[in-house]
């Protein structure tokens, strides 16, 4: 069974049924019939604004707040002030005991998250996470974590990863399903689109699709680009 095999809408206390992310197709679909996990990698697509970081943001919260006992307090950096209150009113179903391995990667609290972790270094002499560049940085706290099972959110990793760090990244994903563990991207990268064995989904303005990597309009879009960037720069 997978870590997380479904997430369900649950309304909890203090549930404001006016809340803007229902207005998001995607996030009503959620609400309305749940969400189901069947790949062990699973790509989230869309344009800007159509819910893709509200989603696995909170898909990141629900997980982490239904941890009992101790936990990795490097799962992630914690929430901020513009994450919504969803999390707190979906329930994730998968295997049990829950694995507590895996990470939360967003930018914007990647740095504070590597803070940590440069904190708890065996040597002081060994170098830092954030004396690294963007990307290295990444790269190296996702394929040092330890290997035990778990789940792997990232949010838009591509902002800080260069055309052959995100083949390097695939390479690690590959290897993180290989071993048992569950990964959640959300990007607009056509490369971590194409992870082998990833199931994707689409969102739009008409809810989640679940198209095949050569339909989806990121791809159509960069391709026709890069044949022809004249037709796009023309009209600036």
């Amino acid at each position: 069974m997978l870590p997380l095999s479904r997430v369900e809408f649950t309304r909890r206390s203090g549930f404001d049924p006016a809340s803007w992310y229902l207005d998001l197709p995607a996030i009503g679909e959620l609400c309305r019939d749940g969400l189901d996990f069947s790949s062990p990698v699973t790509v989230v697509v869309g344009e800007n604004g159509v819910g893709k970081s509200t989603l696995v943001e909170a898909i990141a919260g629900a997980w982490q707040g239904g941890f009992r006992g101790a936990q990795d307090r490097l799962w992630s950096a914690g929430g901020s002030a513009e994450d919504t209150d969803l999390p707190r009113h979906l329930t994730c179903v998968g295997a049990q005991p829950r694995p507590y391995g895996g990470c939360f990667l967003r930018a914007e609290s990647m740095h504070s998250l590597f803070d940590r972790a440069d904190a708890d270094r065996v040597r002081d002499t060994d170098q830092g996470l954030n004396e690294l560049s963007h990307g290295q940085s990444f790269l190296r706290y996702v394929a040092d974590r330890p290997i035990g099972v778990g789940l792997w959110i990232l949010d838009e990793p591509e902002a800080a990863l260069s055309f052959q760090s995100c083949l390097a990244l695939l390479g690690v994903i590959k290897d993180l399903a290989a071993e048992g563990s569950q990964v959640i991207m959300a990007t607009h990268s056509p490369v971590l689109a194409a992870c082998p064995g990833a199931e994707i989904w689409e969102l739009t303005d008409g809810g989640i699709e679940y198209p095949q990597w050569d339909e989806l309009e990121l791809v159509r879009n960069w391709r026709s680009f890069l044949d022809g960037p004249d037709r796009y720069l023309r009209h600036l």
